[in-house]
């Protein structure tokens, strides 16, 4: 198996996880989110610190905390934590079509980031599929009589997220490492006070899962993995492949959250949802022609 085989493999393996992950929150549904939250921080810090601890790069973690590109792990670690947040929340309400959507115009939403902050050009292509991304979100708006706030939150955190961590030059699992460690006294304060001091009235519900039950406390564990171990293989897969196969392939992710949504899930696709979806679709293939036509022209250049 070549490297590109590879690579391919790890990217379809990490989008298949995040894509299907809404059916491993959904058995978590009656843990209140904060508290879910709290355990996806504090188990995926444990699992990218032992990652981190074999390749004796635990060092990294201490030098980018002490450099000037703090402020900007700070900021990442607050946009993720709200991305995290909202991604569970869509599950517990039964949002995850709208979650889906979110992760399907991440990528236009960059595009538009790029323009605005980096002075990247816009050619035909992507304003063409700015142009439909808008129009799905407007169709939404009239049609339900109110915004995708949830889309455009996960999606525009994702996307301000990307923007943040092109500033930073460590690897990702640095970084990642470096931002759930700064969310663990958080994560500490919210376990503590939901197992003894109450705060399960905050959230309506009762808190403290974890301990309780075998298989809840498990997977409270397992939260950890599936946040860490997608990031390893999309870092592996991003340095074996062509970014524009990479940004066409993690469209796998959005695509079974929003089958896991309506094959399993019971939630109801309205015709709104039948027309924006496919704008949304239109503008992804619009979008993508477009890069990829950018990268065959790049690539001829470089061996010119």
């Amino acid at each position: 198996m070549n490297e590109t085989t590879k690579g391919v493999a790890a990217i379809i393996a990490a989008c298949t996880v995040w894509g299907t992950s809404p059916l491993f929150y959904k058995a978590l549904e009656h843990v209140p989110p904060l508290e879910l939250l709290s355990h996806r921080t504090l188990w995926s810090l444990f699992l990218f610190s032992i990652l981190l601890g074999v390749q004796n790069r635990l060092g990294d973690v201490v030098d980018l905390l002490k450099s000037r590109a703090i402020l900007f792990v700070i900021l990442a670690a607050i946009v993720i934590s709200v991305n995290w947040g909202g991604f569970i929340l869509s599950v517990q309400i039964g949002m995850v079509v709208e979650a889906s959507l979110g992760y399907f115009i991440f990528p236009l939403i960059m595009v538009a980031l790029g323009w605005l902050f980096y002075s990247e050009k816009l050619d035909r292509s992507k304003i063409l599929a700015l142009i439909l991304a808008v129009g799905a979100v407007l169709v939404l708006t009239v049609g339900l009589g109110v915004a995708p706030w949830l889309s455009l939150l996960l999606g525009g955190t994702f996307a301000t997220y990307a923007v943040i961590k092109k500033t930073l030059s460590n690897g990702p699992v640095v970084t990642v490492t470096a931002e759930v460690l700064l969310l663990s006294p958080l994560a500490i304060i919210w376990l503590y006070g939901s197992h003894f001091a109450g705060w399960e009235g905050i959230v309506g519900r009762a808190g403290g899962v974890f301990g309780h039950s075998f298989w809840d406390s498990a997977l409270l564990v397992a939260s950890g993995l599936i946040t860490a171990g997608p990031l390893i293989l999309f870092s592996y897969a991003s340095r074996r492949l062509k970014l524009s196969t990479v940004g066409v392939v993690q469209y796998l992710n959005p695509s079974l959250q929003f089958t896991c949504a309506v094959a399993f899930l019971g939630e109801t696709v309205t015709i709104w949802h039948m027309i924006a979806f496919p704008l949304i679709w239109l503008a992804l293939a619009i979008y993508s022609a477009g890069a990829i036509r950018q990268d065959r022209a790049a690539r001829k250049v470089s061996t010119a």
